[in-house]
């Protein structure tokens, strides 16, 4: 197994880990955390295998991360309508 998928697979093992922990945040800080090294490993992971590898630890890692993932879309469809609001 290459580095990359190594450290896809550490970094998929310490979102789990980090989830049986409680928090009085709701996990938001460890998931800012989780997101600023998975960004580089999905590069790293699509730089060495591919886009279709790539693509496939990006929705494991959006399967872990469902709840930031989320209020992004959220986020992105509330400022889409005061978009085409404006627009009109």
């Amino acid at each position: 197994m290459s580095a990359s998928l190594i450290l896809a697979c550490l970094w998929g093992l310490a979102a789990n880990v980090a989830a049986m922990i409680p928090s009085r945040d709701d996990h938001w800080t460890r998931a800012y955390v989780l997101i600023l090294f998975g960004v580089p490993i999905l590069g790293y992971v699509t730089m060495q295998h591919g886009g279709l590898v790539g693509l496939l630890v990006l929705a494991a890692g959006c399967s872990v991360l469902r709840w930031p993932v989320i209020y992004l879309v959220r986020w992105l469809r509330r400022k889409s309508r005061r978009a085409g609001e404006a627009a009109e």
